[in-house]
């Protein structure tokens, strides 16, 4: 799996001019899901992005995570993430989980990081959506479950 994070103020989706999902201050999480990604690789990101000492503390320094802060998490399917450009100019996505067991695992993400107390918004998977967000810092970082 991978995923890029963005640390924002504020964030939302909005599919068909309808928003789908809202956050104030928190974490906008574009997650893609892979061929070959397991239930090891779901795990890893769900015990990583709620966690991540990303936010800052009382001193300035970033060492509070989502869990510390109780910020709110949007979850944005992205299988773009999986774009392989290394031959001519039209990416090929040949690496990304098939769509209908890639909806199940970003289903699943969205719900184990209810189950361990975050807010969790969502944009609509297979949509065209608009993604609109105020980054915070900015702070953007990826991950990979395979490094």
């Amino acid at each position: 799996m991978r995923a890029v994070l963005q640390r924002v103020k504020e964030a939302s989706v909005t599919v068909d001019g309808k928003i789908t999902g809202k956050i104030g201050p928190g974490l906008l999480v574009l997650l893609g899901v892979g061929k070959g990604d397991t239930e090891a690789d779901l795990d890893f990101m769900v015990d990583k992005i709620p966690a991540l000492r990303i936010f800052e503390d009382d001193a300035g320094k970033m060492n509070k995570s989502l869990i510390d802060t109780s910020k709110a998490l949007l979850a944005v399917s992205q299988f773009t993430l999986y774009a392989d450009t290394s031959r001519g100019r039209r990416p090929s996505f040949i690496d990304a989980m098939p769509p209908e067991e890639a909806k199940a695992m970003y289903s699943r993400f969205c719900e184990r990081c209810r189950s361990i107390g975050l807010t969790v918004e969502e944009g609509v998977f297979a949509a065209d959506m608009k993604v609109a967000l105020i980054n915070d810092g900015p702070v953007t970082i990826t991950l990979d479950s395979k490094l």
